[in-house]
């Protein structure tokens, strides 16, 4: 294409970024399969792309305008607009480069409705870049994530231990019990299937690991893995870093896939940094699962980090995970 047509004063949108590489880890974190779709929706706070599956998965990136180096919106409303997930985070790849700090142009929309992409590290030489977007689906459901009670259950985790701990649950067929107690405060995991697993974290041993914990009475929930590709089992009992996710009184089911697809793609920036995860449960047993993502330039990526690995929230990409439970079998067939 032109580049005529990158300079067209139509648009609703124009934005530079500093940091391709922060985009392509903060979308791929939400890029649990090889086709997906998103939605895509623009407004003067900044993006937010969402994807989900099935009406039990929902994701967000939200890319606040602090994040650009330049963010100009003249758009009324908040547009939105339907793209292939991996398609997008392809396209950016090609304008990252190893070692290398690149910033490109983000228009939108083109002349034909387009996501126009343009380098902008150099006026004699300028790569270009057209997705083609579609009218978005509707969103199939709203996940209206409310409280469980008055006070919070949620914990914040080392983001690499919790990966590692929903890694280390793939049972099949398995149901993984979570018993958290306030006193003393502690986390135990508990799965029978093919073999019996209990892990038990306590909160003060392992402050390093487990950052953050409220909970001021004791609730268990329970968790299930649909799964037939592993057969894993450990005779032992033994002191994992993370805990995951919790039960109301009746049993709440999640499916595996969908458990793990909120911590296979972390990128290795978040463990490297050593950042947190925040994990809540809410009304009805619905789970939040919060990555942050820096998209500050390599060379500055370091600064600004607290003790609990958290960055300075304007070079930050926030991730959301909405998981539902399933219905009991049980229940249902009642």
């Amino acid at each position: 294409m032109s580049s005529s047509a990158m300079e067209a004063d139509t648009s609703d949108l124009v934005c530079q970024l500093d940091n391709v590489q922060g985009i392509v880890d903060a979308l791929s974190t939400v890029r649990w399969k090889r086709h997906q779709d998103a939605v895509v929706e623009l407004s003067e706070h900044g993006i937010v792309l969402i994807v989900e599956e099935t009406g039990c998965l929902q994701a967000k990136v939200y890319l606040q305008k602090e994040l650009f180096i330049r963010y100009e919106y003249t758009a009324q409303g908040r547009p939105r607009f339907g793209l292939s997930l991996g398609l997008f985070v392809d396209c950016l790849n090609t304008f990252s480069v190893p070692g290398h700090s690149s910033t490109i142009e983000i228009r939108y929309p083109g002349p034909d409705m387009q996501l126009l992409i343009k380098s902008a590290d150099s006026l004699d030489d300028c790569i270009y870049a057209e997705i083609r977007t579609r009218i978005p689906e509707t969103i199939s459901w709203d996940y209206n994530f409310e409280p469980a009670g008055s006070t919070p259950l949620s914990f914040t985790v080392k983001s690499a231990a919790l990966k590692e701990a929903i890694d280390d649950l793939e049972w099949p067929g398995s149901s993984i019990q979570i018993i958290l107690k306030p006193v003393p405060p502690s986390v135990t995991f508990r799965g029978e299937g093919h073999g019996d697993l209990q892990i038990d974290f306590m909160y003060y041993a392992n402050t390093d690991l487990l950052i953050a914990f409220h909970c001021e009475h004791q609730v268990s929930y329970r968790y299930y893995s649909i799964v037939f590709n592993l057969l894993y089992q450990r005779q032992h009992s033994c002191t994992i870093k993370s805990c995951i996710l919790f039960f109301h009184k009746h049993v709440d089911r999640y499916k595996y896939k969908f458990l793990r697809a909120t911590t296979s793609n972390i990128p290795s920036s978040v463990t490297k940094d050593n950042r947190g995860s925040k994990l809540t449960i809410g009304r009805g047993g619905m789970l939040k699962v919060q990555h942050l993502v820096s998209v500050a330039r390599p060379s500055t990526s370091h600064q600004h980090i607290d003790s609990a690995g958290y960055q300075q929230p304007s070079r930050i990409a926030y991730i959301e995970f909405f998981v539902k439970p399933e219905e009991d079998e049980d229940t249902v067939n009642d």
